[in-house]
Formats: C-alpha cells, structure tokens, sequence
C-alpha cells in the first residue's frame, strides 16, 4: 500500500535530551496504526511534529504527498511561515489527553468555531455537520451544554467531534484516554472504533496494548526515541524481536517477561 503519510530521518532534540533518533514510520491510507511504548520513548512528540505543532531538526513528515512544516527551496528544508502552518494543521485532525474544549463556549459552539473561522463555513453548514457529529459520537442533546456539565468521557467524545468538524485527512490521537476514569475509557474507544471501520486514516499513541491488538492495522513501539518494533499486531505484540520492547509489553500486559 502506497504511503499515506510517511515520516523519514526525523530527527527531535531539546536542550541536551535528543527526543526522537531518526524515525521511519509510514501509514497507508484509510490505516490505523498504534503507538505504543513507555513514557518518555517519544511518542507525543512525534505526533507534535507530524501536525506541526514541533519543527523536526532533520528529516521531513510528509502527509498525502505534502511536506508537512517544511518547504523546499534550493535544495535545502526551511520552515514554514505560520500562515501555511495553519492552512496544514486545519487538514489534520489532534486530539489531546486534556480535553482542551473552551469553557465558555457551549458545546455546539466548540465544534463550529474553527470550522466558521478557519474555513469560513457559514453557521448554517457549521452547525448542521456539527449536529452529524454530535449524533456519530453519541451526545446529541448536549449541544447546548457547557464543558464543565458533562463527565470526562463526554468531553473527549466532544474534542473528537471538534477535531472531525474541520473534516481532516488525517487524525492524530495522543493518549485519549488517559486522563479519564476507567469506566469512562470505553465511551471513548467506542467512537475511535467507529472512526477505524469509516475508514479514517488515524495514528493513535495509546497504553491501551489491547485495544492496540484490535483496531490497528499497524503497531509501532518506540523506545528511547527509536521505533524499535513495527507491523501488523499479531507479529509485533505475539512475537516482537527487540528484547526492548518484550521488556516494555511484559510490564504493559502484566505478564511473566517473554522470550525470544
């Protein structure tokens, strides 16, 4: 499968802790593929750099064809101004562990906000895919609702919604449910399930390992900011080859460490 986004010799530092080593990673459109590892391996920040939100110090990210915070001119990568950084991260989608919605806005106002802003969506069309969104994710007659009157599991399903009201070719995950209580988790994994069977290409850093083995057509694990393992579920998490990362998937699964 031809690669959806492909991500080359990305390199990350900051200050004197070199964060990411040289990723390679690629995703096939219309694929899920999970990033698992332990704190502190690079998986966030690799997200960051794939929506722009981190400049790479070398190597380029690039998405549907397109280098992503980076143009060519020369021979040599610059950055890009902030106004084409914008117009790039309006085409993927992020969802963070905090929910970051605004809490002065009611619901429906969180998800028609960018979309009137940033693509100049009129209310009416706004409002109306927000309303589709609200009915996809389960929390209809919440439009009118303000962030501090739903649970933790209805503000991440709300975030997922903002983030697919800008319709995205792409959506990023980091940890969506970790700041949630364990009885909130599978609200949360529902909609991502509903998002992998639409076909929705998706990169979803996750602790989940399986939750990991069931939707991802792809498995990455990264360690100390190398992707150390990666292909389909049932080889990387069944039989991994890095002792790294049978190491991380023994503490992740509760299990006696495995073997090669």
């Amino acid at each position: 499968m031809e690669a959806f986004v492909r991500i080359t010799e990305v390199w990350k530092t900051r200050g004197r802790n070199v964060v990411l080593k040289g990723v390679d990673m690629e995703a096939g459109k219309g694929q899920v593929v999970c990033l698992l590892g332990p704190s502190g391996a690079g998986k966030s920040t690799l997200l960051r750099c794939i929506n722009a939100l981190e400049s790479c110090d070398k190597g380029i990210i690039h998405v549907d064809g397109v280098a992503i915070g980076a143009e060519e001119k020369g021979g040599a990568w610059y950055r890009m101004g902030e106004r084409a950084l914008s117009a790039q991260r309006a085409e993927i989608g992020m969802v963070f562990q905090n929910f970051n919605l605004f809490p002065h806005m009611t619901v429906l106002r969180n998800i028609t906000d960018a979309p009137m802003r940033v693509r100049g969506e009129t209310r009416a069309v706004a409002e109306a895919h927000a309303r589709e969104l609200l009915a996809r994710v389960g929390l209809s007659e919440k439009e009118g609702a303000y962030p501090k009157q739903l649970s933790g599991g209805q503000q991440q399903r709300i975030a997922i919604a903002r983030a697919l009201a800008m319709r995205p070719k792409l959506m990023l995950f980091d940890e969506p449910t970790s700041a949630l209580d364990p009885h909130l988790v599978g609200e949360v994994l529902e909609v991502i399930r509903g998002l992998a069977a639409s076909g929705m290409t998706m990169i979803i850093v996750t602790h989940e390992v399986q939750f990991a083995r069931e939707i991802a057509d792809r498995v990455a694990v990264m360690v100390d900011g190398v992707i150390a393992e990666y292909g389909p579920p049932g080889e990387v998490l069944a039989r991994p080859n890095d002792p790294r990362v049978r190491s991380f998937l023994s503490r992740a699964l509760r299990e006696p460490e495995m073997q090669p």
